[in-house]
């Protein structure tokens, strides 16, 4: 797997899932639909710790600048 995903891009995505976990911890969101959010936002840090988003590859789309 080649890297395709920026600072910028990984950035937000950790921003978003923790917006997410601050929802659910003051019961913003809640039930079938916090537990769908907290996946996504699981998704969301997976993606950004490993540098690699699945469903650019198929675009060929990076968010990574170019050396």
């Amino acid at each position: 797997m080649k890297a395709n995903m920026g600072t910028v891009d990984r950035v937000i995505r950790i921003l978003l899932t923790l917006v997410l976990i601050v929802f659910y911890l003051i019961q913003l969101i809640s039930g079938a639909t916090a537990i769908s959010l907290l996946l996504f936002g699981g998704i969301l840090i997976l993606t950004s710790s490993i540098s690699y988003c699945p469903m650019y590859a198929p675009f060929k789309f990076s968010t990574k600048k170019k050396k």
